[in-house]
């Protein structure tokens, strides 16, 4: 497979580097949100309305003209200065997984890597989205005054989605052993042979592989951002289950434990600052949905918080994230109706560094 360029000097940047922009995946009558498509739009107008008050945001979506002209009712024309409308023919909405995963080079060049997403293992129909990127990029979606347009880099020989990696930006990358080796995503290939080619691609000096702490409702196959993020100060923040009788609290034990015998590069400890879980959420058919509050978005001058009407439990979240990240503005962002699709903000975006 090693047939992809080698990238000199290049890094992962953590999330809370400094962005050029956010890019959103447009819900329409065509996806899964057909059922509700009126209350996630309002929730994708919240996340775009947050997120252009603080940097720049590029939309996919095939239908570009509506799109535009109900964000230009909803948001400043200052904060509409800030939107880049692209046609895209999609099948869902989930940019964290179809859209690109940025390298930066010590010069401050990006590459842009598109990899192989294949609606998480063959489960739903992608081939659309898997196009996304590369559309975008073509249209100047990506371009800068700057630096112009990044590096495209074809990586479709291999399938990684955004959510199933965290990276510190000093070049540990974490992930889960459940997702990267589930069936119908990069078999033969062995967990030292995936190890491997992610850091070649990733230009990683090491992969951390964590074993557990799968949510229920959860059909990515365990994403990290959906159980660990990292933060400043070689920082975890993990989702803790307390709840003895809940059916998961024996993995999110295990979890914590995991993570407690994790030490950094340096063979220090991580500081661990446990998420509440929320209460469990379930949909019309009774089946319980993977809500979550480490699924938040870190962005220019704020991050964005997924709540989900528990008052005690979003208050907690919020404070806790905050602490994480003092110099931020704690945005929220009410995720009840993301989680019936099974994700929440951070899986419906994908940020691009300067």
């Amino acid at each position: 497979m090693r047939h992809v360029r080698r990238l000199k000097n290049n890094i992962l940047p953590a999330e809370w580097e400094p962005q050029s922009l956010v890019m959103l995946t447009w819900p329409h009558q065509a996806t899964d949100w057909a059922p509700y498509l009126k209350e996630v739009t309002e929730t994708y107008v919240e996340m775009a309305d947050a997120i252009t008050r603080y940097e720049q945001l590029v939309i996919a979506t095939p239908h570009p003209i509506q799109v535009g002209a109900l964000l230009s009712s909803r948001l400043t024309a200052e904060q509409m200065t800030r939107v880049y409308i692209t046609f895209c023919k999609t099948n869902d909405t989930w940019a964290r997984d179809h859209g690109p995963i940025t390298l930066r080079s010590q010069e401050g060049k990006l590459t842009m890597l598109d990899f192989r997403f294949n609606g998480w293992g063959e489960k739903f129909e992608a081939s659309l989205d898997n196009e996304i990127t590369r559309t975008l990029h073509k249209d100047g979606a990506f371009d800068t005054e700057e630096k112009g347009t990044p590096r495209l880099s074809d990586n479709d020989d291999l399938v990684l989605e955004g959510g199933a990696i965290e990276s510190d930006g000093k070049g540990t990358v974490f992930t889960t052993e459940q997702c990267l080796m589930a069936p119908h995503r990069n078999q033969p290939l062995s967990r030292e042979e995936i190890e491997e080619e992610l850091m070649f691609r990733l230009k990683a000096q090491r992969i951390v592989w964590l074993q557990h702490g799968r949510l229920i409702g959860d059909d990515t196959d365990g994403h990290i951002d959906t159980i660990v993020r990292v933060a400043p100060d070689d920082t975890l923040l993990y989702n803790r289950c307390d709840d003895a009788e809940d059916e998961q609290y024996e993995d999110f034990v295990a979890l914590e434990q995991e993570l407690r015998g994790l030490r950094t590069e340096e063979g220090n400890p991580y500081k661990l600052i446990a998420l509440p879980q929320p209460d469990a959420i379930y949909d019309e058919e009774g089946e319980r949905l993977p809500a979550t509050y480490a699924n938040f978005l870190i962005i220019n001058g704020a991050v964005l918080v997924p709540t989900y009407n528990q008052k005690e439990k979003d208050d907690r979240a919020c404070q806790l994230i905050q602490g994480a990240f003092p110099d931020r503005e704690i945005i929220r962002i009410d995720s009840r109706i993301l989680v019936k699709q099974h994700g929440s903000v951070h899986c419906c975006t994908m940020q691009v560094p300067i």
